[in-house]
């Protein structure tokens, strides 16, 4: 079984077909909001995304609303690394938001990544 998973794994390589050394950090925050309470946390977050624009490490942060649900949100995070996603919830406008989004959440759970490659990511 174990030779099975290893024959699926996908590899990120250089040019030369080296593997690639990837040091950035991904992530999946699925919130569930308190019911129809969806838009005014999603407003929240957009806010947050603004504060991270200049913010050093963040590359990618995405608010998405679920299609099938109507109370879940989806942010999708890339950050150059874990430190600088770790950085980021040390901000003062980032904590403010955090806070203020709070009692919106009904639920929380997070999927933490390191990304191998693909399109829109060099390596």
């Amino acid at each position: 079984m174990f030779k099975h998973y290893e024959a699926m794994q996908i590899k990120s390589e250089d040019k030369k077909g080296r593997r690639a050394d990837m040091s950035k950090f991904a992530m999946y925050g699925r919130l569930t909001a308190s019911p129809g309470k969806r838009e005014e946390l999603a407003s929240l977050l957009l806010e947050a995304s603004r504060s991270l624009k200049d913010m050093a490490g963040c590359e990618l942060y995405i608010i998405n609303e679920s299609v099938d649900d109507p109370d879940t949100i989806w942010v999708t995070e890339l950050w150059s690394d874990a430190e600088a996603h770790a950085n980021s919830l040390k901000n003062e406008e980032v904590l403010a938001v955090i806070q203020r989004a709070r009692p919106l959440i009904a639920g929380a759970e997070q999927v933490r990544l390191r990304p191998v490659g693909g399109k829109g990511l060099d390596v």
